[in-house]
């Protein structure tokens, strides 16, 4: 059987740094979810389309390319706000859950992270990991994030946009941002990134011993 971790959690919660560094561990191929509903919105933004253009944000989210993405455009705070909003369209998550799942299907196994990982895209994997923190952890995170980027930075805008992210990800109809019953929750709020790992890489060995 195939070697599969699941992550998944909020907005700059730290999943993403871990899920890159426990495919990093296990040599494992690692795909970061969020960016394909990132890539969908910047192509909407791109072409000069709405964000709430259903059809139009279909179409773009069945013609990407795992290979074609600039992250350095996509990590904008623009193109996370727009990711969360076709993000909640339920036929695009449908247009996508396909190319995930052919992802995690890698004979050696997978990485993947996002907000549906373990409830919907890959319930059946190894290992599953709910990665939270406080919301003011969380925008702390992501302004130093876009401060070293050279983007400016309002603290109180960042943290009023990670509760929008939070209520809208959590609430919506299709794939609603939650930890699946058997993931386990590693709060990072008190951890830095040492000790993150730390965690998440034991939870990860015995969720691979259980198997």
């Amino acid at each position: 059987m195939s070697f599969v971790i699941a992550i998944d959690g909020p907005a700059a919660s730290g999943k993403g740094t871990l899920a890159r560094r426990l495919a990093a561990h296990y040599g494992l191929p690692h795909l970061d979810t969020g960016l394909l509903y990132r890539a969908t919105a910047c192509a909407l933004i791109e072409e000069g389309l709405p964000l709430d253009d259903v059809e139009a944000a279909v179409e773009a989210a069945r013609g990407l390319s795992l290979t074609d993405f600039d992250e350095a455009r996509l990590r904008s705070r623009e193109m996370g706000e727009g990711a969360s909003l076709v993000g909640a369209m339920p036929p695009v998550r449908a247009a996508l859950i396909d190319l995930q799942r052919g992802f995690a299907a890698r004979p050696e196994g997978a990485v993947l992270d996002g907000r549906d990982i373990g409830t919907v895209i890959c319930p059946d994997a190894t290992v599953k990991i709910f990665v939270t923190a406080s919301a003011e952890t969380r925008a702390q995170r992501r302004a130093l994030e876009l401060a070293a980027r050279g983007e400016e930075v309002d603290f109180s805008a960042i943290l009023e946009d990670v509760r929008k992210r939070d209520a809208r990800d959590s609430e919506r109809s299709a794939a609603p941002l939650k930890a699946a019953a058997d993931a386990v929750t590693l709060d990072t709020s008190e951890l830095d990134r040492e000790q993150a790992f730390a965690a998440a890489l034991a939870i990860a060995a015995r969720g691979r011993r259980a198997r």
